[in-house]
């Protein structure tokens, strides 16, 4: 009851981090081991997985009164031990029970997304909860555990117990975004800069548009990689360890400026803009029109305040692309809008933002792989 008298004074938004520790403190996020405070992000809990790993025969959600527990017994195949390392293999469904669990204040709900290193894995990972009518999304007061379904679409995976593939990001009230929102804070702040650092014209119909990069960043040719069909396992725990060409082939600039997706190859790519997120707001990256074309352009959506912006001082960074085309061959043409970052306000301004010694992978990024790859020999 404090915990929600508390709450009922502040303004709707997305949960900083010194509310995540307020909720972990009052037992409305609990786990079955302490959790660490390398998991709280400015903006998201990193959550983790649990001790074991089920394969099964297909997604599912959990709907009505359903359980993920009495789903798996209709699903499972069988049951992998985390507390050693396993292989989670490519193609294949797995569900996760994660350590954290929720009893969340009746006006707090929430939303998961990928990590950004399990996104340019091609890890595809969603959060389930009991009776959940949608994946990644968890009901305002929602009272149980969290699961994540997992599926390596291009490496299989070396995976223990413990690892944090996906963030769960929370909300007070209604978390709707808007454009007017959006343009007031662009009046005020920075948020688009151009490869010379000059500021750019910030695109605002929907979210914040971003472009793609098929000219090549800071004067090298390389627009992006393209993940070989077969390729060594990938054990998430080893950091800047693997050579990149063993598992990517590099896309050298065209003449033509342009780029044409393959079916079902995943590819990394660049934003041409750099972009900011101030320190009291968070974002999340949407296909902006799923009308202009047949492909995915984002798998891990989240930013954090302070991404492209530190205290300021940072004159933005650019996104990361995972792209996929389905269905047909698509042609990406340099400059082409693909996806728009959606902003929202948070209630206050977090106590660490991205980037400041929290370990954050991507500050300055440009074209980047995922932290398990050393950097490209060009």
């Amino acid at each position: 009851m404090e915990l929600q008298r508390a709450f009922s004074d502040l303004p709707q938004g997305v949960l900083p981090s010194q509310a995540l520790e307020q909720l972990i403190a009052s037992g409305a996020i609990r786990a079955r081991t302490p959790i660490l405070p390398e998991q709280i992000q400015p903006s998201s809990l990193d959550l983790r997985l649990g001790a074991e790993a089920y394969r099964v025969r297909a997604s599912f959600l959990a709907t009505g009164s359903a359980t993920v527990t009495g789903k798996l017994e209709q699903y499972r195949l069988h049951t992998l031990d985390l507390t050693r390392p396993a292989v989670l293999e490519k193609g294949c469904v797995y569900i996760v029970p994660l350590q954290e669990e929720l009893t969340l204040p009746p006006d707090v709900s929430g939303k998961a997304n990928p990590k950004s290193s399990t996104g340019r894995l091609d890890i595809f990972t969603r959060l389930i909860t009991d009776e959940g009518r949608q994946f990644e999304i968890v009901a305002p007061g929602y009272k149980g555990r969290l699961y994540a379904e997992i599926v390596p679409r291009t490496f299989s995976v070396v995976v223990r117990q413990g690892e944090r593939l996906s963030q769960l990001r929370l909300f007070r009230g209604e978390h709707t975004p808007s454009d007017l929102l959006l343009r007031q804070l662009e009046s005020k702040e920075a948020l688009v800069y151009l490869p010379d650092e000059s500021r750019g014209a910030a695109d605002i119909r929907n979210g914040l548009r971003l472009s793609v990069d098929l000219v090549g960043i800071d004067g090298s040719d390389v627009i992006g990689y393209r993940a070989k069909k077969h390729a060594p396992l990938v054990d998430l725990a080893r950091v800047q360890h693997y050579a990149p060409e063993d598992f990517w082939d590099p896309i050298r600039r065209n003449d033509s400026r342009t780029l044409i997706l393959d079916p079902e190859d995943f590819y990394i790519l660049a934003s041409r803009e750099k972009v900011r997120i101030p320190a009291e707001y968070a974002a999340e990256m949407v296909p902006f029109d799923p009308t202009v074309g047949e492909f995915r352009i984002h798998y891990a959506g989240f930013f954090d305040p302070g991404f492209g912006y530190g205290s300021g001082e940072i004159n933005g960074t650019r996104a990361v692309l995972e792209v996929r085309s389905h269905e047909v061959p698509f042609i990406l043409e340099d400059g082409q809008v693909v996806a728009s970052l959606v902003f929202e306000k948070l209630l206050e301004r977090p106590r660490v933002l991205y980037g400041e010694g929290i370990g954050s992978s991507y500050q300055r990024q440009g074209l980047k792989l995922s932290k398990h790859f050393k950097a490209f020999q060009t």
